[in-house]
């Protein structure tokens, strides 16, 4: 893989990951483009104890356009987009409408190929394996800058999730805090470790390597439905080895996540009527604190609001306004789709 650093009109920094091994020219951004965004505020929420991110600069981002007008495909004749190519592999980009900027934060885009119609299930192993290795290079550079305390990398897929843009890509947050998720998902490792002297993730994966839940396995990973899943397609990818982040896989390891992803990727787009709509997101450990990069262990969770065909899972009040899920779907009968799909 080759990497290539630029700029854009704005000043916004674009990186190209190029799978040949030629030199990219770059061509220069001939759009016209207002300063950056202000940036975002933080606001403290003294009775939850979590920041809550205001950017209200985004009420004017882009909005699902049509196919011609993608700011996502690559550039060409008359057509300038953020990408000022005629062609790319992967490509990261600051994002034009951050919720994060400035001293708060980095947030970046990261398309997954210049095709506008294909997605990231049915790209391949090779692409899937430049994508892994992007995801790391990101993770790597965006743990290095000042004030960074956690970098999360994720997917939205499709308009049920609340998608504005078609195009496959997802995007990278550099955050200035560790996030609530991250930090009771600790308290709860910490705990475990206490009482009973072993890692909390180690004994999940144990448990569920050897029960009903495995949706699929290789050398080095096993995808399973947890035995509490809070949504009616909910699958979670564990390393057999306990790394703290991407870019502690070694290269067997990024091999083996890319062909088991993408085929994970497809059973769930082979179990309802159409490509199935979802989040998922890379749970790393916090960046600057040694005892809790100790706790942690990445993991990869992917979750969907698709019930059945036709419908959608809505949060109720218990879920929305309590935080008390339900699952009409038996977990073991999501992993027992999901293998058969």
């Amino acid at each position: 893989m080759r990497k290539t650093s630029a700029h854009l009109a704005d000043g916004r920094e674009i990186i190209y990951y190029d799978e040949d091994g030629g030199t990219r020219v770059q061509a220069p951004d001939l759009r016209e483009l207002p300063p950056a965004a202000p940036g975002s505020e933080l606001r403290w929420d003294p009775l939850r104890r979590e920041q809550v991110i205001l950017a209200a600069h985004r009420q004017g981002r882009t909005h699902l356009p049509p196919s011609d007008e993608c700011p996502l495909c690559p550039s060409g004749g008359d057509r300038l987009t953020e990408v000022p190519s005629s062609s790319y592999d992967v490509v990261a980009f600051e994002n034009r409408f951050p919720a994060l900027s400035g001293t708060e934060g980095r947030c970046e885009v990261l398309c997954f190929s210049s095709d506008h119609d294909t997605s990231l299930a049915g790209l391949g192993p090779r692409r899937l394996r430049t994508i892994v290795d992007a995801w790391a290079d990101r993770t790597e550079e965006l743990s290095a800058r000042p004030g960074v305390k956690q970098v999360y990398v994720f997917e939205n897929r499709g308009p049920e999730i609340g998608v504005t843009l078609h195009h496959p890509h997802g995007q990278i947050y550099a955050l200035p805090f560790v996030t609530p998720r991250t930090e009771r998902d600790l308290d709860s490792a910490r705990l475990h470790r206490a009482e009973t002297g072993r890692d909390l993730f180690a004994d999940i994966l144990a448990t569920e390597a050897a029960g009903p839940r495995v949706v699929l396995a290789n050398e080095h990973w096993t995808a399973f439905v947890p035995e509490a899943a809070r949504w009616p397609v909910e699958v979670h990818v564990y390393p057999h080895r306990a790394v703290p982040d991407l870019p502690a896989l070694d290269g067997a390891e990024r091999t083996a996540l890319a062909e088991l992803y993408g085929d994970l990727l497809g059973r769930a787009d082979r179990l309802f009527d159409g490509p199935l709509p979802y989040v998922s997101a890379w749970h790393q450990a916090p960046v600057d604190d040694p005892g809790l990069r100790g706790l942690a262990r990445l993991r990869l969770e992917l979750f969907s609001v698709r019930r059945a065909p036709g419908k959608l899972k809505y949060l109720a009040g218990t879920e929305s306004g309590a935080g008390v899920f339900s699952n009409d779907v038996a977990p073991e009968t999501t992993a027992r789709r999901l293998r058969e799909a």
